[in-house]
């Protein structure tokens, strides 16, 4: 694979009746040594990501397996998952047990309810008010999320995520319908000229109305593989990680104090308000994972993808949910 955007030869590995198939078309058989020629609109991804659409219902551990294994070569080459496939590229993949590789069911009713839940659209960018509890993409034990039912709903095979937010996590989420808009707003969010914001619920009530909370983060396992995320200021590994916040109201829940909390994260890692504000002492309400002693009631985790500015667009705002807005008080007054 080349380092840049420029063409070049398919290696010289097929007979007459061997020629790779668009990567554009959909594979017909996948019992048999498949090669597909990447085209302009799969130029630049990730190989996993690249398998992952070509690959539907193989589940995302089966694809890392046969990387790992030299089932999947790119140009007769072994490869890695995060390598970035270039235009003209050849990718041969193994033949895929069928046992392995089972088409999800996903049922009409769920999908046209996503349709439902379209905030913005025009011609190159979907932006959609996830739920809470649906993933945003399947893999992990996960038959499909939010961008596989939309490309069941639509019909559109060229449906990607700009980028992801948890599956508990509701709000905003961005999904490009052409490659060209996936380019220009990834490299805003690499550029961070896209302003995320959040809502959420968080126990206790800072004195501060407003301040930054700067704590590297670090990614670690836990003896059950489970993956989380800490503060740690030691680790040559940790990653630097900022937050603004602003505290909107301030009020109690079952006898307990809590607060209304807008968190505008500067970076973007993974599980970045939760932890920054467990780090502070005002975790959120109903985070499993952050906030075990949780004494609220509340079941839900209540971080809410609220606004998206967007160089180039308008405002985008999702309102936020009634089951995070059914514990404000009658007084409190929502962010405009």
């Amino acid at each position: 694979m080349t380092d840049d955007a420029t063409t070049h030869e398919a290696p010289a590995i097929f007979n007459s009746k061997t020629r790779p198939q668009s990567a554009d078309d959909e594979i017909s058989n996948f019992g048999k040594v498949n090669y597909l020629e990447v085209t302009r609109h799969q130029h630049d991804q990730r190989l996993d990501n690249f398998l992952l659409n070509r690959l539907k219902g193989l589940p995302k551990s089966h694809i890392y397996k046969m990387i790992r294994s030299d089932e999947i070569r790119v140009n007769n080459k072994r490869c890695k998952a995060h390598d970035r496939v270039q235009r003209e590229d050849v990718v041969r993949i193994a033949p895929v047990e069928l046992a392995t590789r089972e088409k999800p069911i996903i049922s009409t009713e769920f999908a046209k309810s996503l349709l439902a839940r379209v905030v913005y659209e025009d011609d190159g960018l979907l932006v959609l008010n996830k739920p809470s509890g649906i993933a945003v993409h399947g893999g992990s034990g996960l038959d499909f999320g939010v961008i596989e039912a939309m490309r069941e709903v639509t019909g559109k095979k060229y449906l990607e995520l700009i980028h992801r937010i948890d599956k508990d996590t509701s709000g905003l989420l961005m999904i490009s319908k052409k490659r060209s808009t996936l380019k220009v707003l990834q490299q805003h969010l690499v550029d961070k000229t896209i302003q995320k914001h959040y809502l959420c619920l968080a126990k206790g009530q800072p004195a501060l109305n407003e301040q930054r909370i700067n704590a590297p983060l670090l990614r670690y396992t836990l003896a059950s593989g489970e993956r989380r995320v800490k503060v740690d200021s030691q680790d040559p590994q940790a990653k630097e990680s900022q937050t603004d916040i602003i505290i909107h109201d301030r009020f109690m829940i079952n006898s307990q104090p809590v607060s209304l909390i807008e968190a505008k994260p500067l970076t973007g890692r993974t599980h970045q308000i939760r932890v920054h504000l467990a780090h502070i002492g005002h975790a959120i309400l109903g985070d499993d994972k952050y906030n075990v002693h949780d004494k609220s009631g509340v079941h839900r985790l209540c971080l809410h993808a609220w606004r998206l500015d967007i160089p180039g667009y308008k405002t985008i705002t999702a309102p936020l949910p009634d089951d995070m807005a059914d514990w404000l008080p009658e007084t409190t007054r929502l962010p405009e």
